[in-house]
């Protein structure tokens, strides 16, 4: 085992302490590992980060659930929609790109630049909704109608899916402003959109990609005992504090990964 495989574990265990200590972020960390420190190309990394953010998520839904902070009925009911668009852009879309989109003098828009800055924008959204701290209201009166929420869901799963994240940054708003979902409970709830979402987008991937099953398995191995840990240390760390700090780190990376993928 080299120098450069050791740091990809490492920075295994920090994915999931990141993602016990703030609920999130996951994918943030393990893309930009995957692509950069371990030399995969976006496409199997998405994957890859899809298996590490659902199975670590999975153990997090278990945590919070012993705090009964999962609505199970919800988090079922919300995720249908984003499930079916996550498999189908993760089986058909991601495949069906082409490797070079367009082409202009001597600059050329690849298949793989496009996930990747594409990816960078979401980075930017990101750490923009954790350095601004805004408070989510604990309560709203009114559920919007299910269809606009089905659109949505579709939506994101699209998003989730072509990035190879869990979106968990995305789903805490979406169910306390129309699941009427207080903030706690919705952190929860959302652990169990991911689980399912990225599992089932990564069974997309299966069908489509040649996968390292010794090297993926253990890096989320790693990845779990890392999000128990973060779990344990979030009750004497000031989650507040963290987030926005890693709004800012997530904001450089967008930053690093547009400036790599353009020059």
């Amino acid at each position: 085992m080299d120098t450069t495989q050791l740091l990809g574990y490492f920075g295994a265990l920090i994915v999931g302490l990141v993602l016990g200590l703030i609920g999130g972020g996951g994918s943030i960390l393990t893309v930009p590992l995957l692509v950069y420190l371990l030399g995969y190309n976006p496409i199997i990394a998405t994957a890859y980060s899809l298996f590490v953010v659902g199975t670590t998520s999975m153990v997090g839904t278990y945590q919070k659930h012993r705090k009964g902070l999962v609505d199970f009925k919800t988090g079922l009911a919300f995720s249908f929609p984003s499930f079916i668009a996550v498999y189908l852009s993760r089986r058909y879309l991601v495949p069906g790109i082409p490797d070079t989109l367009f082409t202009i003098g001597s600059f050329s828009l690849t298949k793989e630049m496009s996930i990747m800055v594409f990816f960078a924008i979401i980075m930017l959204l990101a750490s923009i909704s954790m350095i601004k701290n805004k408070k989510e209201p604990d309560v709203i009166t009114e559920k919007q109608a299910y269809y606009k929420t089905f659109i949505q869901g579709l939506i994101i799963g699209t998003i989730t899916g072509l990035i190879g994240a869990g979106g968990g940054f995305l789903y805490v708003p979406a169910l306390v402003l129309w699941a009427n979902i207080p903030m706690k409970k919705a952190v929860g709830t959302s652990l169990i959109i991911v689980t399912i979402n990225s599992l089932i987008g990564f069974i997309g991937d299966i069908q489509t990609l040649e996968i390292e099953w010794i090297f993926l398995l253990t890096f989320t191995l790693i990845s779990v005992i890392g999000i128990i840990i973060g779990v344990f240390l979030s009750k004497f760390i000031s989650g507040k504090k963290l987030k926005k700090s890693f709004g800012f780190f997530t904001l450089i990376m967008a930053v690093y990964i547009i400036y790599k993928e353009t020059n």
